[in-house]
């Protein structure tokens, strides 16, 4: 029976590669789009060893509309196009503005000129919760308003939605952006995780890197913050749900009429970077050395989700916590740790 076929574009990225593997359980072929720059080709070592399946993935720059043509136009009848490759480094982007305003918005456009040419029906644009910014009632759902963007990654991704948003009903293609929320955790198997090329910038390889050794110090940022215990407060959904989510937003549009949608993607639930850890210190044993230092530039104080949209329009509910979450990032730094993959 003939597979409906996806393009992921970052497929070898963190949520990507999770991505990948929930489609291919469900019964979809997949090709990947991915140039390394954020990403390590491991990624596909572990989707094959998890999945069976060796995805093919094509390494070009999506930044370069000619090659990106080349790529789309090898594949039809694709089912649809999830779009994933960005820059998301928060203090990078403040650092690099322009680095992220090109990266992030041209290679956008140049995917969805892809999926108009290719006449592909529907498109899937992985957002963050980050458009929100600093809100003044909690929880957030998709009606609440955005106030300015805390970091320019935060406003390529208010742009990217406006962009995905005008651009589908111009040509006829149905669009869910995914606002997540903080994806963390990895793989059940400990096979697949977050893969951080340099320094990591989230808070949960943070943790696990400091754990080995690897990191000398966390550093908590904010620690007298108006919040219970003084740090910033998160929504920590783990990967695989995310992943979850995207599966079901594509079969969502291929089993319906048009639509445009927003939708969160978040537990509901706030926890503070110091409850992070200590759930991480009590299942790993491990007590971790860490620092309260200041607030960082480009970070909001306090943001959590209200789900109630991913669960009607979805069927979405998270089926991990935040024991799961952090079991799983520690049993992949181990797996890291001994298979050499980051040395």
């Amino acid at each position: 029976m003939h597979k409906p076929l996806v393009i992921v574009t970052g497929g070898c990225g963190y949520i990507g590669s999770h991505t990948v593997l929930d489609l291919l359980s469900n019964g979809f072929d997949v090709v990947s789009i991915d140039n390394f720059s954020r990403s390590k080709s491991y990624a596909l070592d572990g989707i094959e060893k998890i999945s069976g399946v060796r995805i093919i993935n094509h390494a070009v720059d999506l930044c370069n509309y000619a090659v990106t043509q080349q790529v789309f136009d090898q594949y039809s009848d694709v089912a649809g196009v999830i779009h994933f490759a960005a820059f998301k480094s928060v203090p990078e982007s403040v650092q690099q503005p322009l680095l992220y305003y090109k990266n992030n918005f041209e290679s956008l456009v140049n995917v969805l000129q892809c999926i108009k040419k290719r006449n592909i029906q529907n498109v899937v644009f992985s957002s963050s919760c980050s458009v929100y910014g600093d809100i003044n009632s909690l929880p957030v759902s998709e009606t609440t308003p955005l106030s300015n963007p805390k970091s320019p990654y935060a406003y390529t991704k208010v742009v990217g939605e406006r962009i995905v948003n005008d651009a589908a009903p111009a040509y006829g293609v149905s669009a869910i952006n995914l606002r997540y929320f903080n994806p963390v955790g990895a793989h059940v198997s400990g096979m697949l995780g977050e893969l951080p090329i340099q320094r990591p910038d989230n808070l949960v390889p943070v943790i696990t890197q400091t754990a080995v050794g690897k990191i000398e110090k966390l550093t908590v940022f904010g620690g007298d913050l108006p919040t219970r215990d003084g740090s910033c407060v998160r929504d920590y959904v783990h990967v695989m749900d995310i992943a979850k989510a995207h599966t079901l937003a594509l079969q969502l549009m291929m089993h319906s009429d048009k639509l445009i949608e927003t939708i969160n993607l978040g537990s509901g639930t706030g926890v503070t970077v110091l409850e992070a850890i200590k759930t991480f210190e009590s299942l790993s044993g491990v007590s971790l050395n860490y620092e309260i230092g200041a607030p960082r530039d480009g970070d909001v104080v306090e943001i959590f989700s209200n789900p109630i949209k991913a669960r009607e329009m979805l069927n979405w509910t998270p089926e991990h916590n935040l024991t799961s979450m952090m079991g799983t990032a520690w049993k992949w730094q181990q797996y890291l740790d001994q298979n050499q993959l980051l040395n």
